[in-house]
């Protein structure tokens, strides 16, 4: 892979008077990748270990982004009470053209396709902060208006494997209002951060009605989404924490963007405009001690994700080919807890480790496929208590050089379709401090 970037840079500020700023900048950007790949597909057989294709892939892509912003700041007279206001708007466009070479036993086939995606943002936020006699207060208000046209040509040669009925035009529109509010409390004993955001999505995705297999989707919600961060301290190495908070994770454009990918010929993933935000509730009990060089930290936790978000592979009849495709995989949750200890060694020496153990359930789901034809997937509950540990080092060896080791080891864990076995990493790193410390 080659990427040349290539980013210019403009800014302004400007104050009226002593309680009022004005900044303006922009940004222009052009990024191009030139990505070139082999994959050889061999048969899965003592008898037959002789490779049966290679699928060769140029990848050429260039992205252009254009980025201005524009922030009014007011000061009000009391000192921490102040109105900031954003606009933004930024264009970004991908202009992707693949070339792939099929080479098979009987024939070679040459094949391309060419996608251009041009995406609008426009933002408008207000944010108020306000400090109160204990405490203080924030809220505002942001809003999202976002368009991302796409055009999708395949190119197909000889006994093409190219689906060229999934291609042609589909627009993504997006709309976002929403409104928050937040209040901060801190005093020697107690420390407080609750709030609620109010957000309604429009999301509308167009698609074009040659298209072989998708319709026109979308979806839209009206939900409140409160957080809660709080803390007591029964004294001065100890302290208790409660964290609530519900967040909504929407799924990405490409995400249910309608056009095969071909980077692997024989696994192609394709989006799903009928997919779905997942929205993840959790909540969080800790106790943290501090003490000479160093502290541990105790919490137990638990996680319901509703729409868990996924990618979920099926074969069309008749067909060796897996089709990844998006899906709402229903309700997932987790209860686990987790233990964090830091301790300073030595003047050269600092450890730190992480664990955590956790019961993962998935629960009973079924789902269609609707590319390039209709296969219903079904799962069953699924429940495995699984966990991580994760051990840190920091050695300062003198001379101006830091070193950092870390180890990870991941316990076999659930997937919605299927699960992932164990997993570890062992990562190292090497730090120098050049020009006296100004630089690295």
């Amino acid at each position: 892979r080659r990427t040349d970037y290539a980013t210019a840079k403009l800014g302004l500020d400007h104050a009226f008077g002593e309680r009022n700023s004005l900044t303006v900048s922009g940004l222009i950007n052009r990024e191009k990748i030139l990505d070139k790949g082999d994959e050889p597909y061999f048969f899965d057989s003592p008898e037959a270990q002789n490779r049966y294709r290679l699928w060769q892939f140029l990848e050429d892509e260039v992205k252009y982004t254009a980025l201005g912003t524009a922030v009014f700041t007011h000061k009000f007279r009391q000192p921490g009470h102040t109105l900031v206001v954003t606009g933004n708007y930024s264009f970004h466009r991908e202009d992707e053209k693949y070339f792939f070479t099929n080479i098979l036993p009987g024939f070679t086939g040459e094949d391309a396709f060419k996608l251009i995606s041009d995406e609008h943002v426009w933002d408008l936020n207000a944010d108020y902060s306000k400090p109160l006699r204990q405490g203080r207060l924030e809220a505002g208000f942001k809003g999202r208006f976002r368009s991302i046209p796409v055009n999708m040509q395949f190119f197909p040669g000889q006994n093409s494997p190219l689906d060229t009925n999934a291609g042609g035009w589909a627009n993504y529109y997006e709309k976002i209002p929403a409104l928050y509010s937040n209040y901060v409390f801190e005093s020697e004993k107690i420390e407080i951060e609750g709030g609620l955001r109010v957000e309604f999505v429009q999301v509308d995705y167009k698609v074009n009605p040659d298209h072989n297999t998708y319709k026109s989707d979308g979806y839209r919600y009206f939900q409140p989404f409160p957080n809660l961060r709080a803390a007591y301290k029964l004294d001065e190495r100890n302290k208790i924490t409660l964290f609530f908070n519900r967040r909504v994770d929407r799924p990405n454009e490409v995400d249910i963007r309608i056009f095969p990918k071909y980077d692997e010929p024989e696994l192609i993933k394709v989006g799903n405009p009928a997919l779905r935000p997942q929205f993840t509730t959790s909540g969080e009990l800790g106790f943290k001690n501090s003490f000479a060089q160093g502290s541990f930290f105790a919490a137990v936790y638990h996680r319901i994700t509703d729409g868990t978000i996924t990618r979920i592979a099926t074969q069309a009849p008749g067909s060796t080919l897996l089709y990844n495709v998006f899906q709402n995989a229903g309700r997932s949750w987790n209860t686990g807890a987790e233990f964090v200890w830091q301790q300073k060694v030595s003047k050269w020496l600092t450890l730190s480790s992480n664990a955590n153990i956790f019961q993962n359930t998935i629960a009973a789901f079924t789902v269609t496929n609707q590319y390039p034809e209709p296969v219903i997937y079904s799962s069953e509950k699924q429940q495995l208590v699984s966990g991580n540990v994760k051990l840190n080092a920091f050695v300062k060896t003198g001379g101006g050089w830091d070193m950092q080791i870390s180890g990870i080891w991941l316990a076999p864990d659930l997937l919605p379709q299927g699960r992932i076995e164990s997993r570890f990493s062992l990562d190292a790193g090497l730090k120098k401090a050049v020009q006296k410390g100004r630089g690295e």
